[in-house]
């Protein structure tokens, strides 16, 4: 049965009568992506996630047709109505509170793309900002370095959060860009946003949980190996393109850690991103969800959303997973060089450890 004909027959569904009309459920599901309720794809499994987008339009809609408010969690005629014929422009847009902060920025920029954003609690989106360091300031984005970021922003109280943030890169390391996989060269992902990975296993030397290409994106092929997104060798397809951890390897050398996928810089920081995302709804409620990742060029965020200040935006979240390369150095000045203690020979989780060590002990202190 299509809305047409359910709306001539004069019935009034469950969401779980929806479910059983695989007709019905998959025009329902395709008002509720273009309405910007629902994430694709239109499969015709009206589950809890589809029933939780379908309450959603019903709340919004009903503040501009009052008669779809006693229809609320079921489908009536007034509510199959509302689906056919409104336009999203007729359809309340969601009360987001935006301000001027990095993840804020962040979202204006995704809506003015159209890109998909999940405002749900326990919803996450996952962003690369290429060539933007942890701290929120851009850094020219050199060639094979852990110069971008990755980011989990969450929805709390309408108010996007940044929930975690790590070091990264979206792009093919030296040895990767010089000798390919694929004779036609390395594959470096285009800007843009993809519904294209899922929670698989990842790796042979150190198998891991990671996030698994199962669907197409597109990606700039570098014949040149110039490290140039050039519209003249764009493919798309299945190419690996996976998000897993680089092994601990130096900020400023990603070399062999990336083929031309989406790499958080360490083991721990990526064990973390996993596991946050494994707590989101969709996946708890279906171990196969697609999730969907925006790939952003920090300079042209920067450009048509600036931060009105210069103060570090992101060193207060999960400073346990991220690095903290960039302003780790003041601090370990500060607070070393104060108990004259040398920690020039450590690396930078040794570093962080020691700080850490430092401000506790400050803190006893100070107590």
């Amino acid at each position: 049965m299509n809305l047409y004909e359910f709306i001539k027959a004069e019935l009034k569904y469950s969401t779980e009568a929806i479910a059983n009309d695989p007709e019905l459920s998959k025009q329902i599901q395709e008002h509720l992506i273009w309405l910007g309720f629902l994430l694709p794809p239109i499969d015709g499994n009206f589950g809890p996630i589809s029933a939780q987008a379908f309450l959603e339009f019903q709340n919004a809609i009903s503040q501009a047709i009052s008669e779809v408010l006693p229809e609320k969690g079921f489908l009536g005629k007034h509510t199959a109505s509302a689906l056919l014929q409104s336009p999203t422009e007729k359809v309340p847009a969601k009360d987001l509170d935006l301000e001027n902060d990095l993840a804020s920025r962040i979202v204006k920029y995704m809506l003015q793309k159209g890109y998909q954003v999940a405002t749900n609690p326990q919803e996450y989106n996952i962003i690369y900002l290429e060539g933007m360091d942890i701290d929120g300031k851009l850094n020219g984005n050199p060639a094979y370095y852990f110069n971008d970021i990755r980011l989990i922003i969450e929805f709390q109280k309408k108010k996007p959060v940044v929930v975690s943030c790590w070091e990264a890169t979206t792009e093919p390391g030296y040895f990767y860009n010089y000798h390919p996989i694929n004779l036609t060269g390395a594959a470096r992902i285009a800007f843009g946003q993809y519904k294209a990975w899922k929670i698989g296993m990842w790796g042979k030397a150190e198998p891991h949980e990671a996030l698994i290409q199962v669907d197409n994106v597109t990606v700039h092929k570098e014949f040149d190996k110039e490290m140039k997104r050039t519209n003249e060798h764009l493919e798309e397809g299945l190419f690996d393109i996976d998000q897993h951890w680089g092994y601990d390897l130096p900020d400023n050398d990603i070399a062999m850690g990336s083929v031309g996928s989406l790499v958080g810089r360490t083991r721990q920081g990526h064990h973390n991103f996993i596991n946050i995302l494994k707590q989101d709804r969709r996946y708890q409620q279906n171990p196969n969800y697609l999730f969907l990742t925006a790939i952003i060029l920090g300079e042209e965020l920067a450009q048509q959303f600036p931060a009105t200040d210069s103060t570090s935006e992101l060193l207060n979240q999960d400073s346990e997973s991220v690095g903290y390369v960039n302003g780790l150095s003041k601090v370990k000045s500060t607070l070393v060089e104060a108990m004259s203690i040398s920690v020039d020979s450590l690396d930078t989780e040794q570093q962080l450890q020691m700080v850490k060590k430092c401000l506790n002990m400050l803190i006893d202190k100070l107590d």
